[in-house]
């Protein structure tokens, strides 16, 4: 068993014996945010280790859409989505009140754009296939709350990449909850191979701010 799913296990165990210290102890009580540290970081920035990404700068419409989906069992609830079955159990036990907690957190922690990873992709490959994506996530990757998309730049590309894997094999995006996630599923089986999402993914590094 590996060590972040462990750390998840524990902080679950730890949640049903300790009511006064989980996240959904009381309707209007605060989260206790150390839960979230473990796996997004004390200042927010993921962890490429277990795969969770940078919140800091999240747009709070789309990271508020996302608690309350993997909370409804609309995302994280695939058995290859080995991501998302980790995040799926941590956010079914939050209640409205410590969602817009997490919200106004993470609102606190400065904007910084992820470090890029990526050293096999083809940017300029990658600039012909972004034009799909621009019609929703706007040609510089700013995101467009009205499109439901979030911004791209300045995420980190590991986990782009990963997300774009799981929509294209349909471990996301398929759930009838995730009435967004459906149009990026179809965008994303465009994509012809690894290295074309590697090549996208590489183009919107490009996309800092």
């Amino acid at each position: 068993m590996t060590r972040h799913v462990l750390a998840m296990l524990l902080a679950i165990a730890t949640t049903a014996a300790v009511s006064s210290t989980t996240w959904a102890a009381a309707p209007h009580e605060p989260v206790n945010h150390r839960f979230c540290f473990t796996c997004h970081g004390t200042d927010g920035m993921g962890s490429e280790g277990i795969q969770a990404p940078r919140l800091a700068g999240m747009e709070p419409w789309y990271l508020q859409r996302q608690l309350e989906l993997f909370r409804a069992g609309g995302r994280g609830t695939h058995p290859d989505d080995t991501q998302g079955l980790e995040m799926q159990p941590m956010a079914a036990i939050l209640t409205d009140a410590n969602i817009a907690d997490i919200i106004d957190w993470a609102a606190t922690w400065e904007y910084k754009p992820a470090v890029p990873t990526l050293t096999n992709g083809n940017a300029d490959n990658g600039r012909q296939l972004y034009q799909a994506c621009a019609t929703c996530h706007g040609a510089d990757g700013q995101g467009n709350e009205a499109m439901n998309a979030p911004a791209l730049r300045g995420q980190n590309d590991w986990y782009m990449v990963t997300q774009l894997k799981n929509f294209k094999a349909g471990y996301r995006g398929t759930d009838p909850l995730d009435t967004f996630g459906a149009p990026m599923r179809a965008m994303a089986a465009g994509l012809r191979d690894e290295q074309a999402i590697t090549d996208v993914v590489s183009y919107i590094n490009t996309l800092r701010r």
